[in-house]
């Protein structure tokens, strides 16, 4: 039998054997770091720009202070991006799904560049532009605030936008540029050229001829009428006076 000492020491040794255990978890779980992470959802950002965003200091990158951060405190406010999430799949691998706001255009206002969705609602506010967003000018409007609509005298002007920028999303075309006069006819800037549309009516007929045309386009600086569109008429000829 064992005496009452021996025992004693015993005891203490298998406390000191499992407090070092347990210490060595928690240095573990604390010195886990993450090294992998994936981005979906992106469009306006890259992947390593979202990263950089998210994980900007060693804190952030810590497994344990990442996984806390995201499931108890607010999420850090990028623009563009409504929202995010951070899915774990391993101690050191993360997927981080990216939910941007809807941007269909945008208006300069007050040394600034105004965003708005698909209901006019003003999303976003920057000091630089967003590459692949169309410039709206011609537009009359008001003082603009933050998540409110653009104050514009004719709300249709934004049913129009959202089904040309759709349009032109649909035939991969990239406009520089939409704008509007005070009959609400459209002109496209494409670099060097501009594209007469003249109203929304047969708008997906226009930029289906216009897609066809771009190649004859390249390198030319002019203005191509688009306004004559008819879609009952398969031999149509379009104007274009160079500049």
């Amino acid at each position: 039998m064992f005496n009452r000492e021996e025992t004693e020491r015993k005891s203490h040794i298998g406390l000191w054997i499992g407090l070092a255990a347990f210490l060595a978890v928690i240095l573990a779980v604390v010195s886990m770091r993450v090294t992998t992470v994936t981005v979906t959802g992106n469009r306006k950002y890259t992947a390593e720009q979202i990263e950089n965003l998210l994980f900007d200091s060693r804190l952030d990158r810590n497994s344990l202070y990442c996984y806390y951060e995201n499931r108890f405190r607010p999420h850090k406010q990028i623009p563009f991006v409504e929202d995010y999430k951070i899915v774990f799949q391993g101690p050191s691998r993360v997927e981080v799904i990216v939910y941007e706001k809807s941007v269909v255009g945008y208006v300069s206002y007050m040394s600034s560049y105004m965003y708005f969705d698909k209901d006019g609602i003003i999303v976003e506010s920057a000091s630089s532009r967003l590459e692949g967003i169309p410039w709206i000018t011609g537009l009359q409007f008001g003082q603009i605030v933050l998540n409110q609509p653009l104050p514009v005298a004719n709300q249709q002007i934004f049913e129009q936008i959202m089904n040309l920028t759709q349009v032109l999303s649909v035939y991969e075309i990239q406009a520089d540029q939409i704008r509007y006069d005070k009959h609400g006819n459209a002109t496209l800037v494409m670099g060097e050229v501009d594209v007469y549309l003249g109203s929304n009516k047969d708008m997906n007929g226009k930029i289906s001829e216009l897609h066809d045309m771009l190649p004859e386009l390249a390198g030319l600086s002019g203005t191509l009428y688009l306004d004559t569109y008819d879609e009952t008429n398969s031999g149509m000829w379009y104007s274009f006076i160079k500049k």
